[in-house]
């Protein structure tokens, strides 16, 4: 199998034909062009709809020339042909571009009124109208296409490749075409077993590439799509069926609940009744913990629903028994905010006592920015186990940081770290450590099964007593310009009140350079605003609203005079950013004006408002995560989407969603929904491949569940895979040696 995968393009296509596909696309070898796949496929005389083109973008489409002309340019030699094509479609007659050739005597002659052809290139404007200039096209003729009837040839559907400026979609066809007809496809070792390809009825390898690259109807290419959307899940669940049984079958310290200690005295001085659901995962945890391997599971929940609770219940379980507990934060705010949480829950349990002692336990903070002294002490009180509870950054990632019996991993976030960040602090002990693994981000099921199918799931849904409602309304200062003064006085209101305000703002200063968090989940795409490539004639977006622009702003405000204001971002110094938020918690600070640092466990009950200025640029899952920061103290909250996106823009629907459900889990729905959205015919030809080449999580949610229970049945009766050796290698070479197999993270 692997002979002919890997036989270089070169030997095959030729130097420069190789040298193009790999400059272009990134592939080299035989078994990389062949999965490279069509993005769909077009009938001949089916048009594209010109409106639906995006400006600035490398496209394929499909039209009909209208009109063609020649004449000789006036400034300087040569001439200039212009072809209007057109394709059929409109509400008042079809749409048409114009496309400009310059010194192109074949395309003059060959670009009649009346051919329909496929061209390819950069979709610009020129005098208010569309235009492609020096575009690569294929006539769509009959006498110029492949043998075969007239009829064969109609039905015969044409493949389109994600193509780049300098590789169309064609070339790449003809270049698959070739390596179609010197391979030796039948060598080739099929993945699927063969009970599951009749279970199915699914073609075999060596067809389902000639089908799915040279089809001869839209059924044969409907059945190899099928039949390779299925053998990616298949390969992907049994990766994490695999992953899952290893980890079950390794040695783990066991860590029984013990009657009379922490646990015990934690759970008498709780000043609130745990819900249902933190009581039922909370005994989940403790059975799992108890055993001699490893705990493996997500525990993911509103906002708001407790988990920080449950996760230090187990914490506590472990450090009974003589363990430690590390949780692990994607950024040092939320570290601090971790600690302290955790020392506050605690109150006098968390002490300078010694580890497992019943009458405390001592909780340390370790970051890459603290102070040498600092930092030693932390360090020490890990190696030697006087720290039961270790909280940190990446910072406990390094190879300094030790500890001295290490039994329960707490990673807070999952979408901020991979899974060798994950095994690189589980690496820390000599017997694997139990991990858990939270999300306040819900995930919908079939990702879940998709991205973390090596985890067992436990879900909060509750929220726990006292936690108020949050009323959440779009502000559209389009339709309403005096709104932003009344968004001002509604703050004062808070503050007059006694309570305390959140402003969110997309980026920390006015220029670029100055511009959203490292890793902030709101960036959007370069050529798109608010996620929506801009309409014809539209002007670049206005800056973003930004915390030093805000500050100022707020600070000559009449209706907030006197008001204390305090700023918040990821680029501050670390000394900064802890007296800030110090300060807002312990309400010395009225409004604070911050970036998505926000995001994530800050906790401050007497917050009640927040305003998201631009709301537009975040995502639904980072609206539902902020808003999450007020209403958490037992009075109502209420979060403004403040956008000067005039109504009906595609980008103000996540604004409705968001306004119109606080149900994390059809929220999250909707989110990957609309993030998978704008796959149109040429909008996305980049050539870059995705992590996932067919499937999609919500749509093939059958396949994913269909391959998952395939998976488990086959690693269950055969944990190594020795007896299916061509599903092994295609797992390895699916995943690579370092490659990550998981969904981007928001």
């Amino acid at each position: 199998m692997a002979a002919e995968r890997d036989r270089p393009l070169s030997r095959l296509l030729g130097a420069s034909s190789a040298k193009k596909i790999r400059d272009s696309l990134g592939l080299e070898t035989a078994g990389e062009l062949l999965d490279y796949f069509p993005r769909r496929y077009v009938q001949r005389g089916e048009l594209t709809p010109i409106a639906l083109l995006p400006l600035d973008e490398d496209v394929t489409l499909i039209a009909r020339v209208v009109r063609a002309a020649t004449r000789r340019m006036a400034t300087r030699k040569g001439s200039i042909t212009e072809v209007l094509v057109s394709d059929g479609f409109g509400d008042h007659g079809a749409d048409t571009i114009s496309l400009t050739f310059f010194n192109a005597f074949q395309a003059s002659r060959q670009l009649a009124p009346g051919t329909v052809a496929m061209f390819s290139g950069r979709v610009g404007r020129y005098k208010g109208k569309l235009q492609l200039t020096n575009p690569d096209y294929v006539l769509l003729d009959p006498e110029d296409s492949a043998e075969g009837t007239p009829e064969e040839l109609a039905a015969r559907p044409i493949p389109v490749y994600s193509a780049t400026a300098k590789l169309t979609t064609w070339q790449i066809e003809r270049a698959v075409k070739t390596l179609l007809s010197q391979l030796d496809l039948g060598t080739l070792e099929d993945p699927l077993p063969e009970a599951l390809r009749q279970k199915y009825r699914l073609p075999g390898l060596a067809d389902a590439y000639r089908l799915i690259h040279e089809p001869a109807t839209q059924e044969a290419c409907m059945l190899a799509r099928r039949r390779f959307q299925y053998e990616e899940a298949l390969v992907l669940q049994s990766a994490l069926a695999r992953r899952r049984i290893q980890h079950a079958q390794l040695p783990s310290r066991p860590s029984p609940a013990r009657r009379g200690g922490l646990l015990d005295a934690f759970d008498a001085q709780l000043p609130f009744e745990l819900t249902e659901g933190q009581r039922s995962v909370g005994e989940e945890l403790a059975a799992e913990l108890a055993a001699p391997h490893p705990m493996n599971r997500l525990l993911q929940g509103e906002v708001g629903s407790g988990k920080t609770v449950v996760a230090l219940r187990a914490m506590l379980q472990v450090v009974d028994d003589g363990g430690q507990a590390a949780l692990l934060a994607p950024t040092e705010v939320l570290a601090g905010q971790h600690y302290e949480s955790i020392r506050r829950t605690l109150g006098p349990l968390a002490r300078e006592g010694l580890l497992g002692a019943s009458d405390g336990v001592e909780v340390v903070l370790l970051t890459g920015s603290q102070s040498a002294g600092e930092r030693k002490r932390a360090l020490l009180a890990a190696a030697s186990g006087q720290a039961g509870i270790v909280v940190g950054t990446h910072a406990l990632l390094s190879e300094a940081v030790q500890f001295a019996d290490l039994g329960l991993v707490v990673v807070d976030e999952q979408h901020r770290f991979g899974v060798e960040q994950r095994d690189a602090l589980r690496a820390k002990s000599l017997a694997t450590p139990h991990l858990l693994v939270m999300t306040a981000t819900p995930i919908p099921r079939t990702v879940a099964m998709t991205v973390f199918g090596d985890l067992e799931t436990s879900v909060l849904r509750e929220l726990p007593a006292g936690r108020a409602p949050i009323a959440t309304h779009v502000v559209g200062l389009v339709e309403n310009p005096s709104w932003e003064q009344r968004i001002w006085a509604r703050a004062r209101e808070e503050v007059d009140a006694g309570r305390q305000v959140y402003v969110v703002c997309p980026q920390i200063g006015e220029s670029s350079e100055e511009g959203q968090e490292e890793g902030d989940l709101a960036a959007l795409d370069a050529a798109t605003w608010g996620g929506t490539a801009l309409a014809d004639g539209a002007s670049a977006p206005p800056p973003a609203a930004s915390v030093a622009g805000t500050m100022e702003q707020l600070a000559g405000e009449a209706a907030l005079e006197g008001v204390r204001l305090g700023m918040l971002h990821g680029r501050m110094d670390t000394a900064d950013k802890s007296a800030s938020m110090e300060s807002f918690a312990a309400g010395r600070t009225d409004v604070l004006v911050a970036t998505t640092v926000v995001e994530v466990g800050v906790d401050v009950p007497n917050a009640t408002l927040m305003v998201i200025l631009d709301a537009d640029r975040f995502g639904i899952a980072q609206l539902h995560q902020l808003r999450g920061r007020v209403g958490r103290g037992g009075h109502p909250g209420t979060c403004l989407l403040v956008t000067a996106l005039e109504p009906g823009h595609p980008s103000r629907a996540r604004l409705d969603a968001v306004a119109a459900s606080t149900d994390g889990f059809v929220l999250a729905q909707k989110d990957l929904e609309q993030r998978r959205e704008g796959d149109i015919l040429g909008a996305t030809q980049s050539g870059r491949r995705s992590t996932l080449r067919l499937l999609r999580v919500l749509r093939d949610a059958e396949v994913i569940e269909r391959a998952r229970g395939d998976a488990l049945g086959l690693v269950a009766e055969d944990p190594g895979l020795d007896r299916q050796p061509a599903l092994r290698a295609a797992i390895d070479e699916y995943l690579g040696p370092d490659k990550e197999v998981f969904l981007e993270r928001g």
